[in-house]
């Protein structure tokens, strides 16, 4: 690459951000319209709150999400049988943020054109993920829509219910300055920030197989398949106090961390407390993106974030690591907002 070529954003693979902001402003009076007692509101941003049993009982928190163009490496490759656990990470990881336990999910599939291995490759990475979450893969779609996809192209969604007691939900309330922030290791790209991979990869995946600049095979890296963190986070919740959870999904930790805070907190993030994975050094150097804009578009190599009190914060790394998760204390709170990288 021309080291003075200029950089390449997000904006430039295809993605206008506020077009999205625009669109949540937009439809956030349709969806009030339906709402009954029974939906809980800002009890947390990462799911959708439905209460059973009343003031203390059992309230369902619900996720819904896509893998996104994360897809078009698998039509390309013909390797279908990670994206379906990239799908159901996506919705157990966000439902796992307020202390709820993932208890099934659905798939939808949507093709122009059935191919039955295909199908079959999917749910087999679909029903893996529900494994590694502990819940139960209980239905779902699979649509023939001829014309509306390429040949060999698929969409896929789902949607997750899980379940916590009123006052086990985790809102990050009652996160104050001071408070330390433990990072857990992501197992690579996850499934953000594709439209911009894309760009500065390119397609070709058989150039992408032979390509072992960083190690394996380019073409692995970019389709391992996203970390599913709920059984040692549900895990971790039941011995420590957890005051907030953030996954780091799209926005980076630009956008999800301060999803958790209240009013008035901000955090401090030290970029040098965490291995930086060899597919994001690959990425800043071919974006020639600031780490501002790096850490607002990818995960950087942390998937997850537990916000703690300073004093369990080492007793956490520590029981974290020998759940088999990479943890590390990458930050504390402080008075402000936003985040402050350094």
């Amino acid at each position: 690459m021309d080291n003075d070529q200029k950089k390449i954003t997000y904006a430039d693979a295809g993605v206008d951000v506020n077009r999205g902001y625009d669109v949540v402003k937009k439809i956030k009076a349709h969806a009030a319209s339906t709402f009954n007692k029974n939906v809980l509101q800002g009890l947390g941003s990462f799911g959708g709150f439905y209460s059973l049993d009343g003031e203390n009982g059992d309230v369902l928190v619900a996720g819904t999400d896509g893998v996104g163009t994360k897809l078009k490496y698998a039509f390309l490759s013909g390797k279908n049988d990670t994206v379906g656990i990239d799908c159901v990470a996506m919705c157990v990881n966000d439902i796992v943020c307020q202390g709820a336990k993932p208890l099934l999910f659905l798939d939808y599939i949507a093709t122009g054109r059935i191919n039955p291995d295909t199908v079959a490759d999917v749910v087999k990475g679909i029903a893996d993920g529900c494994s590694q979450a502990g819940c139960a893969l209980v239905g779902g779609e699979t649509a023939e829509m001829p014309s509306m996809y390429g040949a060999g192209e698929y969409d896929l969604a789902g949607f997750s219910v899980g379940i916590v007691k009123r006052d086990k939900i985790i809102n990050g309330a009652t996160i104050t300055p001071g408070c330390a922030l433990v990072g857990l290791a992501s197992s690579g790209l996850h499934s953000n920030g594709f439209s911009l991979v894309r760009r500065l990869l390119g397609e070709d995946v058989e150039k992408l197989e032979a390509d072992k600049s960083i190690g394996g095979s380019l073409l692995d890296v970019i389709l391992t398949p996203t970390h599913i963190y709920v059984k040692n986070v549900l895990a971790l919740c039941g011995e420590f106090d957890i005051l907030g959870i953030a996954n780091i999904t799209g926005g980076g930790f630009i956008e999800n961390i301060p999803r958790i805070f209240p009013n008035g907190i901000g955090c401090k993030v030290d970029i040098r407390s965490f291995p930086r994975p060899d597919i994001f050094s690959l990425l800043a150097e071919k974006s020639k993106l600031s780490d501002a804009e790096l850490y607002n578009a990818f995960n950087m190599g942390i998937g997850m974030v537990l916000c703690v009190k300073d004093t369990d914060a080492d007793a956490l790394v520590k029981r974290a690591n020998a759940l088999g998760e990479k943890a590390y204390v990458i930050g504390e709170t402080i008075a402000g907002s936003g985040v402050m990288l350094s």
